[in-house]
């Protein structure tokens, strides 16, 4: 799915008289013109798929926990990862995907190490939430997911040594602020809820720098590294259910049918194709990349929210909004709005000094 090779999108901008360096969604100056157009084609598909199956799946799945009372989160999880293994080995097996398969599967012991971590971290991360969600609010959850970004930025820093530019860390501010002002309505403090949620959230940050290592410093492709990630996921996760889950009661609702497993079939199919599109958008672009637009997810849901069930969205909604698409503007134009203060600068300075003389 993703053909493109691995690139630095994360580059440290000066103010000088050269060009600015390649923007996120920009292909270098080298690559010729039918790559860079096949590349952001690529990127657009990614990008609207995955966006497109995370509002699916949380709609699927909120539909399948309120309206059926399923009570087995972690076991929906586990179907999750059981799926990815089922969808993924025909795939490798059959030579469908234009992946190296001898070397993917000669994976070193090291790296097959790093994605075991990333597995451990992916249940982590699934753990903490649900137990964070198990006392707050949905909306309160949603609050801190949309610090993230910030989270992988100041993560890619310290493990990836990956410099940003000031405005990168300025563009975080509408970004997380926006989100939270989207969902601040409903929002009821819980201190112990709080902590597993921010444990979630910088784990998730964590999972997406290790996601972005094994998929552009290992050059492991997205669909081998959901199928390699997905076997210890799915053992992790049912000894989990097994434990955590096994005395919980399902009552289950008088109008409970068939469909049922038809949703959760759709959430399994939908989770993989999720799982492989945030593959290739951190692959064409970067981990920090793929939370600016999970915020964006936020806005999604409320706009879908309003739309398909009337849910009635505040200024203060409006306001969040607004300022998480200034935010994802201002971070995905970056380079730009340097280059352009830049030449401004630059300008200012040569008509003041031809004044003086």
């Amino acid at each position: 799915m993703c053909l493109a090779s691995s690139r630095k999108d994360e580059v440290e901008m000066e103010a000088s008289d050269r060009a600015p360096p390649p923007s996120i969604i920009q292909s270098k100056p080298e690559e010729p013109p039918q790559k860079s157009c096949t590349t952001k084609l690529y990127l657009v598909i990614a990008v609207l798929a995955w966006l497109v199956t995370g509002t699916t799946i949380s709609s699927l799945n909120k539909w399948i926990f309120a309206v059926y009372n399923f009570r087995y989160p972690l076991l929906l999880s586990s179907l999750h990862m059981l799926t990815a293994i089922l969808l993924d080995y025909p795939i490798l097996r059959f030579g469908l995907v234009p992946a190296n398969t001898e070397e993917e599967h000669m994976l070193p012991t090291s790296a097959r190490f790093k994605v075991f971590l990333l597995s451990l971290t992916f249940c982590s991360s699934i753990a903490f939430g649900n137990l964070g969600l198990s006392c707050v609010q949905l909306s309160f959850a949603q609050m801190i997911y949309t610090t993230t970004p910030f989270f992988t930025l100041v993560l890619s820093k310290m493990f990836l040594g990956t410099k940003h530019h000031a405005l990168k860390y300025t563009a975080m501010i509408p970004i997380c602020l926006g989100a939270c002002f989207s969902i601040i309505g409903e929002v009821q403090f819980d201190q112990t809820g709080c902590i597993y949620l921010f444990a979630s959230t910088f784990l998730r940050g964590l999972k997406s720098i290790q996601q972005s290592l094994l998929l552009k410093e290992e050059n492991i492709h997205s669909v081998t590294l959901l199928y390699l990630m997905s076997i210890p996921s799915f053992c992790i996760l049912l000894v989990a259910t097994v434990v955590l889950e096994r005395g919980v009661a399902w009552e289950r609702p008088p109008d409970c049918d068939s469909k049922l497993w038809l949703f959760i079939l759709l959430s399994c199919l939908g989770s993989v194709l999720y799982n492989l599109a945030s593959f290739c958008v951190i692959t064409l672009t970067s981990a920090v990349t793929i939370h600016v637009l999970g915020n964006l997810n936020v806005v999604g849901n409320l706009v879908l929210s309003r739309v398909l069930f009337g849910s009635h969205l505040t200024i203060l909604s409006y306001t969040g909004i607004g300022l998480t698409l200034v935010g994802m503007a201002i971070y995905h134009n970056c380079d730009s709005i340097v280059g352009y203060i830049s030449s401004k600068r630059s300008l200012h300075g040569t008509e003041k000094h031809t004044k003086s003389e």
